[in-house]
């Protein structure tokens, strides 16, 4: 293999700003764009930031957090973005500590989440030259980040520039009255500032660049585009400590660090779902300039996918038309939810002879937000009978134009009148077939409780959706389906559902609910399998003096991957001699003992083997952090599956 000859760095005598100056630069920068709360590695190359932030936090202009692991920190970075909808920073040093970013953007990425990268890197003469942890780290991110630029304190001089020297700036500033160096540097920090302020409108989801604007004048021209992370890579040279008479900083035991954060006097704290949420679809009715009762009529039915927020459920109302919510929606509630909506449609999404004969009559879907968690609803949206609409107002992260078979559609009066309203009968039928089904499937697992004498899985997670007030964190896989399954919709929203679906992965999970409970300052419930939380152990440790939230963290243990039973690896896994195979490589047995790894990350644990002790244990709630262990038995999962569609399909 040809390696390319790298010529040498040419190391100029540049003008440069010290690394302290530059940190308290990007931090003041950071803080004007709205960034209020930033998680930090540990790592010496980052030292400088990390000052000009403790600095900031001593001043009550910033929260920070403090992780050893970087990608736990960038989880809990993301969880905190998701509770505020605010930008929130994670501070890493160089080296292999900016790779454990990855999976946290790729995620903040797909689901729009205002994420900065703040990672620290090496001078540009030490690139290329095997020095210690010196790796190529600016555009790392290519294809994850809205935003992404190299920044140092170095001002290098024009190509046929000749450096000036001191005693001829000194005898420039007495002639002129202006020190040329000291514009340079002046100069450069603005232009810090103004990229630092660049790269939070790209995360807000504001592209800016640069024009020529009337008679030459230079000016910013500004689009609209999906929000999402960037990247900021800062390169520091040494020092990389503040000096003597920069001050104490604030170590986590300091009066600053304990302290609750309280954000600039006069400002308006931006925060997120976190508490519930009221929709009058009379107030939506108001807002349309069309009168419902002239639309056409259509067998519509109204799909809420991930992070469409309440305003599927309102326009629904307002027309007349069946909602099918998905737990993250944020849309699961009111009259014209349908309960165990999945059952309905069947694995065709209405045209198998598992489907509900109003699943086979829909004519049209309106999607808001997206779905990311049944077959059944991709199925529906693939009908080539069924038409198709999406709800976007403006550009999102999770998909590229044209890639997806639905019409895009910004105003919602146009969206309305595609719609159409639902026909007469065509509501109540749908609510009658939810109320059957979502009655045989409480049945169902009543039955399973008596049986067996502890809830499962799906009995489970239909008690803990039904049960919380509050932020509800649902891990991926197995578990936030079996909500989707199971969970009766509410006349009023009392959950608000989190749960990270821009790629769907288990990582980070733990840390992300840990995020959130911080962010939104409530307590929170994660809800998540086995695997969910071993793959992300390390989000449990919480170093002393760290902050640390009131969250429940409630574990179907199962000793296993559950979700791989109801996919097309449980029929494989019949199959003569196939099993010990199917799980070994996708059931991944464990048999950790959650009770002591609790115990060596100082978290009380509490053994559930019953409805009754898991609602006493939910409605009491505790301050710091608690594990909620239900043992499940995985191999029963596929009888308790078909018990549960037998007794649905019997409503039909």
């Amino acid at each position: 293999m040809e390696h390319s000859r790298r010529e040498p760095i040419d190391v100029r005598p540049v003008l440069a700003l010290d690394a302290a100056r530059v940190a308290r630069t990007v931090t003041d920068a950071l803080v004007e764009g709205g960034l209020r709360e930033a998680v930090v590695a540990p790592g010496s190359r980052s030292a400088p930031l990390v000052y000009a932030l403790a600095e900031a936090e001593r001043a009550g202009r910033i929260r920070l957090h403090v992780r050893i692991d970087e990608r736990s920190a960038a989880y809990t970075a993301l969880g905190l973005s998701l509770a505020s909808g605010r930008p929130v920073g994670v501070v890493t040093t160089s080296g292999t500590a900016v790779g454990n970013l990855l999976p946290a953007l790729m995620e903040a990425d797909h689901a729009g989440v205002q994420l900065v990268a703040l990672t620290a890197d090496r001078p540009e003469e030490l690139q290329g030259t095997g020095a210690n942890q010196t790796t190529r780290q600016d555009g790392i991110f290519p294809l994850h980040v809205r935003f992404s630029t190299t920044l140092s304190g170095d001002v290098p001089l024009a190509a046929d520039a000749e450096e000036v020297p001191e005693w001829l700036a000194a005898e420039a500033a007495e002639v002129t009255d202006a020190d040329p160096r000291a514009t340079a540097l002046h100069q450069h920090t603005e232009h810090l500032r103004s990229v630092v302020s660049r790269a939070l409108l790209a995360a807000g989801g504001f592209d800016t660049e640069d024009v020529e604007g009337f008679g030459g004048t230079p000016g910013v021209a500004v689009r609209e585009s999906a929000p999402g992370p960037v990247h900021l890579n800062l390169r520091f040279r040494e020092p990389l400590v503040p000096a003597e008479s920069a001050g104490p900083d604030a170590g986590p035991g300091s009066e600053a660090a304990d302290a609750r954060w309280i954000p600039p006097a006069g400002e308006e704290v931006i925060t997120g779902p976190s508490g519930p949420v009221t929709v009058n679809p009379m107030d939506l009715t108001e807002q349309l300039d069309l009168d419902v009762a002239e639309l056409a009529e259509s067998r519509t039915v109204v799909v809420a996918g991930h992070g469409s927020g309440p305003l599927p459920a309102a326009f629904a109302a307002a027309l007349g038309l069946p909602l099918l919510a998905e737990p993250s929606s944020n849309a699961r509630f009111g009259f014209n939810a349908i309960g165990a909506y999945p059952w309905l449609l069947g694995s065709q999404g209405g045209l198998g002879e598992d489907s509900h004969p109003l699943a086979g009559s829909i004519e049209q879907v309106i999607l808001f937000g997206r779905p990311t968690l049944t077959r059944q609803v991709s199925a529906l949206l693939a009908r080539e009978d069924v038409g198709t609409a999406f709800h976007q107002p403006e550009p999102v992260a999770w998909f590229e134009p044209g890639a997806r078979r639905e019409r895009p559609v910004e105003d919602l009066e146009e969206l309305a009148v595609v719609a159409g309203r639902g026909p007469t009968g065509w509501l109540t039928d749908w609510q009658q077939a939810g109320v059957r089904a979502q009655s045989a499937v409480d049945d169902a697992l009543s039955t399973r409780h008596d049986a067996v004498g502890r809830p499962g899985a799906l009995r489970t997670s239909q008690l803990v959706a039904s049960t919380v007030r509050g932020p509800l964190v649902l891990g991926s896989s197995s578990v936030i389906r079996d909500v989707d399954l199971s969970w009766r919709p509410p006349t009023y929203p009392e959950a608000v559902v989190f749960a990270n679906r821009g790629l769907a992965g288990i990582d980070g999970t733990v840390s992300t609910a840990t995020g959130i409970a911080l962010g939104t300052g409530r307590r929170t419930v994660l809800l998540c399998g086995d695997l969910t939380l071993l793959h992300d152990a390390g989000g449990l440790l919480i170093g002393p003096g760290e902050r640390e939230p009131d969250l429940d963290i409630v574990v179907v243990n199962d000793a296993g991957g559950a979700i791989f039973a109801g996919l097309e690896h449980g029929i494989v896994a019949q199959r003569e001699g196939m099993g010990p195979v199917v799980e070994r490589f996708f059931g991944t047995p464990q048999d950790v003992d959650v009770r002591s790894l609790c115990a060596a990350y100082g978290l009380d644990w509490a053994p559930v083997d019953s409805e009754d002790g898991l609602l006493a244990a939910l409605g009491s709630p505790v301050r710091g952090r608690r594990v909620l262990e239900l043992r499940s038995d995985r191999s029963a999962r596929p009888e308790v599956r078909r018990h549960v569609e037998d007794a649905v399909r019997a409503t039909f």
